[in-house]
C-alpha cells in the first residue's frame, strides 16, 4: 500500500523538476558557426595529418619551381621568385579548398549530417562553420608560402600591409570557392569522386593561368582563356597588391567572383542539405 502510494507522488516530484527547468537559449548563427568551426579544429588536433597539405604541399611546389624552372623562366631563381610566389600562394591555398567538400561527404557517409539536421541551430552554421575551420587552415598555408618565399628571397614592394591584404583577399575568395565543393560533397556518392572531380575542375584553372608564366608568351587562344580565367585575376590582384602596385581591377573582379560563387552555390548547398538522404 505504501509503496503504491509513493509511486504517483514520485512521479509529480519528477514532473515538477522537468517543468520547473528553464530551457537554454537557442544559440545565434555567430556563435553556432563558429562552434562548428571549433569542431573542424577538434578534428586537426586528433587527425594532425590534416596539415600535410597546408604545411609540405606549399614548401615542395615552392622549391621544386623555384629551383626546377626559375632560371630558365627569368634568368635566376631570386628574379623568378618575385614573380612566381604570389601566384604558388594562390595555387596552394585555392588546391586545399577542395578538401573541404571531401570532410563534408565523410561526415555525410558517418550519418552524422543526420543528428545535425534535428538540432536547433541555424541550418547554415554546419557548412559556415566547417568552412571557418578550414579558413585557418588556409591561413596557415599562407604564412607557410610567404615565409618560406622571404627565407628563399622574395621582396615584396607593398610591405606587411601589401602582403596581409593580399592573403585576406585570397581568403575570401577561397571561402567562396569552397561553397562549390561543399555542394559536390553534398551531391557526389564518395570522398573520391569528390576529389576527382575538384581535382577536374582545379587543374586547368590553376596551370591554365598566370601563375607559372606571363600570358604573354602563349598562343592566342591560350591566352585568351587565361584571360578570362578568375583564377588568373585573383593572382593578378594578389601579385599587385605584395608588391605595392594594386591592380584595382583585378581586385573588384575577384570580389565579385566571390559574391557570384556563394551566391549561386550556397543555396545550391543549403537545398542539398535540408534535402539529403
Amino acid at each position: 500500500m505504501t509503496s503504491t502510494m509513493a509511486a504517483p507522488k514520485a512521479d509529480v516530484d519528477l514532473r515538477k523538476a522537468l517543468t520547473n527547468r528553464t530551457r537554454p537559449p537557442r544559440p545565434n548563427a555567430i556563435a553556432a558557426s563558429f562552434t562548428f568551426g571549433w569542431r573542424a579544429l577538434l578534428k586537426i588536433k586528433h587527425v594532425p595529418e590534416q596539415m600535410f597539405d597546408v604545411t609540405l604541399f606549399p614548401i615542395m611546389m615552392t622549391l621544386i619551381f623555384t629551383y626546377l624552372f626559375g632560371g630558365a623562366l627569368a634568368g635566376s631563381t631570386t628574379n623568378y621568385l618575385q614573380f612566381f610566389l604570389p601566384g604558388i600562394l594562390v595555387q596552394t591555398v585555392v588546391m586545399i579548398t577542395m578538401y573541404t567538400g571531401v570532410g563534408i561527404n565523410v561526415d555525410i557517409a558517418k550519418g552524422i549530417f543526420d543528428r545535425f539536421r534535428s538540432l536547433p541551430i541555424w541550418r547554415p552554421a554546419v557548412v559556415v562553420g566547417a568552412l571557418f575551420g578550414d579558413a585557418v587552415r588556409y591561413t596557415v598555408a599562407s604564412a607557410v608560402t610567404v615565409v618560406l618565399g622571404l627565407i628563399l628571397g622574395f621582396r615584396p614592394g607593398g610591405g606587411v600591409g601589401g602582403v596581409l591584404l593580399a592573403v585576406a583577399l585570397l581568403l575570401v575568395f577561397s571561402f567562396s570557392l569552397s561553397w562549390i565543393w561543399t555542394t559536390l560533397g553534398f551531391v557526389l556518392k564518395t570522398e573520391k569522386s569528390v576529389m576527382g572531380v575538384s581535382m577536374m575542375v582545379l587543374m586547368p584553372l590553376t596551370f591554365g593561368s598566370n601563375i607559372y608564366v606571363d600570358p604573354s608568351t602563349m598562343p592566342a587562344w591560350l591566352r585568351a582563356f587565361v584571360e578570362v580565367n578568375p583564377v588568373s585575376h585573383l593572382v593578378s590582384a594578389v601579385r599587385g597588391l605584395m608588391h605595392g602596385v594594386p591592380n584595382w581591377t583585378s581586385v573588384a573582379w575577384v570580389l565579385l567572383a566571390s559574391v557570384i560563387l556563394v551566391a549561386i552555390f550556397g543555396p545550391l548547398t543549403m537545398r542539398q542539405y535540408r534535402t539529403k538522404q
